[in-house]
């Protein structure tokens, strides 16, 4: 498993996302879950279709589930934008785009596979990005990419991570 930021501390918030004080990545995650800010990431191409991003199977949670372009969570205090920036150029080699928050999602699931537990006040970001986007993939995070017509995403399909039709629906404004 993937353990490099177990470690690393999450900002802890209330249920309107107000900050509450901290705890370590594993912490935050290990049954029942602490309500900690995280961040989502949609990337859209000029036909509209999105990112959609297989997470590697040493991820601690989820492992192999289909997600959005990427997630994370920034350090207590940190601004998320900036958070959610660095996360995409480390997953997957994009910089230099502008992301936009377009709301937020919470939602609480445990992960069958690791017995983890996400609970989180999730920022969703999105940008527009060009056809010819480069995308390099780091093997330890993502397993593969490939790019979707929202309208195909099955909200119930168990390949997919339990938050993506909820970030989905919030980047779309549904």
């Amino acid at each position: 498993m993937t353990s490099s930021r177990e470690g690393d501390l999450v900002e802890l918030v209330s249920p309107d996302g107000h900050p509450t004080g901290s705890t370590t990545v594993l912490d935050a995650h290990t049954a029942p879950g602490q309500l900690h800010r995280a961040f989502s990431v949609l990337l859209f191409d000029p036909a509209g279709r999105t990112l959609l991003q297989q997470r590697a199977a040493a991820k601690t949670r989820f492992p192999l589930r289909w997600a959005n372009a990427c997630c994370g969570h920034p350090a207590p205090g940190a601004p998320v934008v900036t958070a959610a920036a660095t996360r995409l150029a480390e997953e997957l080699g994009v910089s230099g785009i502008t992301l936009t928050e377009v709301g937020r999602y919470t939602y609480q699931a445990a992960d069958p596979a690791t017995g983890l537990v996400e609970h989180e006040y999730d920022h969703v970001l999105v940008a527009r990005v060009p056809s010819d986007l480069v995308i390099r993939p780091d093997p330890a995070e993502v397993a593969r990419v490939q790019w979707i017509s929202p309208e195909s995403l099955l909200s119930q399909d168990p390949s997919y991570a339990p938050w993506l039709a909820g970030v989905l629906s919030t980047a779309l404004g549904h």
